[in-house]
């Protein structure tokens, strides 16, 4: 099992950026592909929405087409970290954003391809 901590939500304003973090405690990260997904409140059966994902070694990424130009997903494997950076945001990024391990091996874009998650971080954007 992976732990997974996300940290770098907060309160920002259309247009404005934010990094999101996650930190995971598990000595084989190089051996897991990475990923963003959100969920919003108002609308809970819609699960949780794929947003990025990354590859084992970082080469490969895949972008929800909503976020495509504006996030990127990167890692840091020496640190255990992936990051999300997400420039101009609008309202409708505002989720609650969660962290993914999957040990698949694929990056997938099914939240049922993940069976590690964090607690998830509130990212909240103002018109």
């Amino acid at each position: 099992q992976v732990q997974l901590v996300e940290s770098g939500g907060g309160l920002v304003q259309a247009g404005d950026s934010l990094r999101l973090s996650c930190v995971a405690s598990t000595r084989t990260f190089s051996s897991y592909v990475m990923a963003w997904f959100r969920q919003a409140p108002e609308n809970p059966e819609k699960g949780r929405e794929f947003v990025a994902a990354v590859s084992w070694t970082g080469s490969a990424t895949e972008y929800a087409d909503s976020v495509k130009g504006r996030f990127t997903i990167s890692r840091d494997n020496y640190k255990n970290t992936v990051y999300l950076q997400m420039n101009s945001l609008t309202p409708e990024d505002s989720a609650v954003y969660y962290c993914a391990a999957g040990d698949v091996g694929v990056i997938g874009t099914s939240q049922y391809e993940y069976g590690n998650w964090g607690q998830g971080t509130q990212v909240t954007v103002s018109s």
